[in-house]
């Protein structure tokens, strides 16, 4: 998939492939200045090696607070982003060989810490209205040898937009519980919600101890900041604070400082309301542009929120051969087959629709529709 990705450099191409904001949205000038004040407040403090900010570490257990998770800043340990989250907790409960269950098609960031450590992947299937099958799920988890660690993607879903419902999201957790299988929960979008209310985490009936919570500001705030966190039992302070150790010692304390900077200011509150109101605008010209083209022979997710449309076409349409036919007509997206477990999907793609300017994204899509429908 890289190596098709940068195939797509021309700058007459439109970009539906990517899993990023827009530029324009990006907190900058909020941004500066938190940085600036950090550097004329904290000094050399700020630059040197340092432990977690613990104040940063108090507004996260704050924020997991209100969304109806018992946490405190003990629980919360500070990471350079979601994925070295998730390759933490892999690390430590994942030998080679040992069992993990993921959804049959799921980000790649989720395939590299399971199956690309040599983990045996037990696939279940995602329903694209309510989200992952718990049935399935349950079936994985009972087959012999038991499960070392299960991944669920709860909100707004990398590839497929879908969330899980709050009956799933409770049964989960039960299940977690019942067979004694640490859950991650990777949720870097739930704050990216533009449609509707929001849901409790997993993480929220959560009575055990099982389920590991995964969070990042980088798609809350900006990606390049880096920055995100586990929620995890004290207990398991010293194996995760030495395995995040071996892989880049710590966050930077810059970066942690300036962000505690901009939560405690109320800056995030305004800048999600601004860049999930220009999403909701984009995802809305999106579906509406895919029901012109595409109308009876293909169908879609309906987000509401993240970054993210699955678009599933006729059987025989395989998008990862017509990849190299869309970027002759300037227009890229991600195949369904880079996301499917098992190698499926050939027929399904993901459409990001926050990094398009909504004036391009009908001019995007008609060139789709002439590259992966029949004429």
């Amino acid at each position: 998939m890289r190596e098709l990705l940068s195939l797509a450099v021309d700058p007459e191409i439109i970009s539906l492939a990517g899993g990023l904001p827009a530029s324009s949205l990006l907190p900058l000038e909020d941004i500066q200045r938190c940085l600036d004040d950090v550097l004329a407040e904290d000094g050399a403090r700020a630059l040197q090696y340092s432990p977690p900010f613990e104040p940063l570490r108090q507004w996260i257990a704050a924020w997991m607070q209100r969304r109806g998770v018992a946490c405190t800043s003990d629980e919360v340990f500070l990471t350079s982003g979601a994925q070295q989250g998730l390759a933490i907790l892999s690390r430590l409960f994942l030998d080679r060989g040992d069992a993990a269950v993921v959804e049959r098609v799921t980000f790649t960031g989720v395939q590299q810490v399971t199956a690309g450590r040599g983990a045996e992947v037990r696939a279940v299937p995602t329903d694209l209205e309510t989200g992952a099958d718990m049935d399935a799920l349950e079936e994985a988890l009972r087959r012999s040898p038991r499960p070392r660690l299960m991944v669920l993607i709860p909100d707004f879903h990398n590839p497929l937009g879908v969330s899980l419902t709050p009956e799933k999201r409770r049964r989960a957790a039960a299940l977690a519980a019942a067979y004694g299988v640490p859950l991650i929960e990777d949720d870097p979008y739930s704050a990216l919600r533009f449609d509707g209310e929001a849901v409790a985490p997993i993480k929220a009936h959560d009575e055990t101890g099982l389920v590991f919570y995964v969070g990042s500001f980088s798609k809350m705030i900006a990606p390049a900041l880096r920055l995100g966190w586990i929620v995890a039992p004290p207990a398991l302070s010293e194996r995760i604070t030495v395995l995040r150790e071996s892989l880049d010692l710590e966050s930077s304390s810059l970066i942690q400082r300036a962000v505690y900077r901009f939560v405690s200011r109320g800056l995030l509150e305004p800048h999600l309301e601004q860049l999930n109101r220009a999403n909701r605008a984009r995802r809305d010209v999106l579906l509406g542009e895919l029901a012109k083209h595409f109308g009876e022979d293909a169908h879609w997710t309906r987000p509401a929120g993240g970054l993210f449309v699955w678009l599933t076409l006729a059987p025989e349409v395989d998008t990862w051969d017509r990849f190299r036919s869309a970027l002759a007509r300037k227009v890229a997206y991600i195949p369904g087959a880079a996301f499917a477990v098992d190698g499926g999907a050939r027929n399904a793609l993901r459409l990001n629709f926050s990094n398009v300017p909504p004036g391009r994204i009908p001019e995007a899509v008609g060139r789709l529709a002439q590259a992966l429908l029949p004429s």
